[in-house]
């Protein structure tokens, strides 16, 4: 065993002994480099027989738990296997299991449990949305984790297993009985994600009676038997959990949830047992068609469970006020539909709240993305649109940390969404803004950096007179381009603050550009005037007052500025071209 104030692999710090099971011991260490505390669970080889099976299945354990991320599970951060012990580092989780609460205090209060079930139910539908899903198999207050804070942890993934499709049942019958399912012990099928809601239901059980199901006579009863105070909608949520046959438990954890989030409506009694009644109608009939159909049956409520958790985490990321916490639901729906796009849009509206594009949002998007190939084939025209929106938004929005080169950065950036857009046939055939995103694809490559492009192909170096001739060119087409059909009036907006920033600051230089009159670079600014105009913008659909009343005075005010360093910036080039003359023909008649 390890001793307190033994330094394990030169970091780890023994403090005490915090836990003890059948094969292993847990204690607290300090990692005093690092001031954090972390839990070591110790498997002794010498005092544990077959540790070569033990060990197969803490590896497993270890393996899974590293490719888990969310809010309620430990993650795993190092593996130390030394001759006599295999040692397992892990977030230490500050508080108590369930169960020593329920020894302490009994019962416990219908609120309190309700909040914890659906933390422990978020958890379950994070697990069972992987790909193959991971079924738990070991729901209990013992496992469960009570934070000062009032959140739970769930530990111990030792019983834990990845759903195999095709197979008939488990290998191996785990779980511990009375919280475990029919199926858990073999001979009704395989273990899913019902079995999850039935051990969830049987720990509610638990925690609201008091009443162990796993002592004698092993048995549940309605928990109104109990306790007649407690809400009769959370009794009958408990009685469908906990249904011998899975058919006739909740089918997914997004439908449990919904559930405990409105417990009070179960609670008219005549209205429950109407439910009652037509629930039992319904799976009769749901079962008889599954033992019609056969594999296409399972497979069409499989196909039920997975949108109805897909729709779950794309609305409740929406609502969450961490980008954390937003991302995390973005994430656990694209990993469960990859073809669908309703994550990938709301994800980018998300993002796009305040009007601007950060290098963190965009390092996440950037994340979430990085294989879009089933979104593309399931959808290409969807694809395709939103290739095109995130090139919008790197183009347009883009904010690396307050940096002067972000705009630059951004259009660089977005030239590659832009031609992911313009891959896709369907697309370009059929949208509305096909042209526009030749031409915003077109801008997009041309800035190279320092200049807006036109690198010269010999040398490679960068042409500054041809550059901004070229910018000049996407200018003009754009503007010729009716923007005012656009769906989206905040982008036709951005694109012309764009060009009113660029002109004001790069003024100077497009006077440079052979052939560019003062009088071309006005009308192109009282061509954006003329479209910034409320009489206009009022006959769009996407118009709204309130959002864009305060961008089209600040357009209007930079147009205005654009003018005036365009009038500054060709008289000073006539300024300068009068004292080329002068100085020409004085050193003429100087030669003479």
């Amino acid at each position: 065993m390890l001793e307190i104030g033994q330094l394990i692999d030169g970091k780890y710090k023994i403090l005490n002994k915090i836990g003890q099971g059948g094969m292993s011991v847990v204690y607290l260490a300090m990692n005093e480099k690092a001031n954090k505390q972390w839990a070591i669970k110790e498997v002794r080889k010498d005092g544990t027989r077959d540790f070569n099976v033990v060990k197969q299945g803490l590896v497993a354990e270890i393996d899974m738990l590293k490719k888990l991320s969310h809010p309620n599970l430990p993650s795993i951060i190092d593996v130390i296997d030394s001759d006599d012990t295999f040692l397992i580092v892990m977030d230490y989780i500050e508080g108590n299991p369930l169960d020593k609460r329920l020894k302490e205090f009994g019962a416990q209060d219908q609120d309190d449990v309700i909040e914890w079930s659906k933390q422990l139910c978020d958890v379950l539908g994070y697990l069972h949305s992987r790909r193959p899903p991971i079924i738990y198999r070991d729901m209990k207050p013992s496992n469960v984790m009570l934070k000062p804070d009032g959140s739970v942890t769930l530990i111990d993934f030792g019983t834990a297993r990845e759903f195999k499709y095709g197979n008939v049942e488990d290998t191996t019958c785990l779980g511990t009985r009375g919280y475990a399912a029919p199926e858990q012990f073999g001979g009704h099928g395989q273990t899913d994600a019902r079995t999850d809601i039935y051990n969830l239901g049987a720990t509610m059980y638990h925690l609201l009676t008091g009443h162990n199901p796993s002592t004698y006579p092993y048995e549940m009863y309605p928990i109104r038997q109990f306790n007649p105070m407690l809400s009769s909608g959370l009794e009958e949520i408990v009685l469908k959990c906990t249904q011998a046959n899975p058919a006739e438990r909740y089918q997914s954890c997004a439908e449990l949830m919904y559930a405990l989030e409105n417990y009070q409506e179960l609670d008219v009694e005549n209205k429950k047992v109407q439910r009652f009644k037509w629930k039992i109608f319904l799976i009769s009939a749901i079962t008889c068609v599954v033992m019609a159909l056969g594999t296409v049956g399972f497979k069409l409520l499989e196909n039920m469970q997975t949108a109805d958790t897909y729709d779950s985490y794309v609305k409740n990321a929406a609502s969450q006020e961490t980008i954390d916490e937003a991302f995390q639901y973005f994430e656990n729906a694209i990993n469960l539909q990859p073809e669908n796009a309703l994550a990938y849009n709301k994800m980018l509206e998300y993002i796009a709240d305040d009007d601007v594009f950060t290098a963190d949002e965009s390092t996440r998007v950037i994340k979430l993305t990085g294989n879009l190939d089933d979104f593309r084939k399931g959808s290409p025209e969807e694809y395709a649109e939103f290739c095109y929106n995130l090139g919008i938004y790197y183009y347009f929005y883009y904010d690396s940390n307050n940096n002067a080169n972000s705009s630059i950065e951004g259009m660089k950036k977005s030239a590659t969404w832009f031609a992911n857009a313009e891959d896709i046939e369907e697309f370009m055939n059929n949208s509305q803004d096909a042209e526009l995103v030749k031409i915003l694809h077109t801008m997009a490559k041309n800035s190279s950096g320092e200049k807006w492009g036109a690198i010269n192909e010999k040398s490679g170096d960068v042409d500054a007179d041809a550059s901004y001739a070229a910018y000049w060119n996407d200018i003009e087409t754009i503007t010729d381009y009716d923007i005012a059909e656009m769906k989206n009036v905040s982008v036709a907006l951005a694109i012309y603050k764009n060009f009113a920033i660029t002109i004001k600051g790069e003024a100077s230089e497009f006077a440079k550009v052979s052939g560019l009159t003062e009088s071309d670079v006005l009308d192109r600014l009282n061509t954006m005037a003329a479209y910034v105009n409320e009489a206009n913008l009022n006959k769009y659909e996407s118009y709204n007052y309130e959002a864009h009343s305060l961008k089209i005075s600040e357009l209007e005010e930079l147009i205005e500025e654009a003018k005036s360093a365009v009038s500054l910036a060709y008289n000073a080039k006539t300024t300068e071209t009068d004292s080329s003359e002068q100085a020409s023909v004085a050193g003429g008649e100087e030669n003479t």
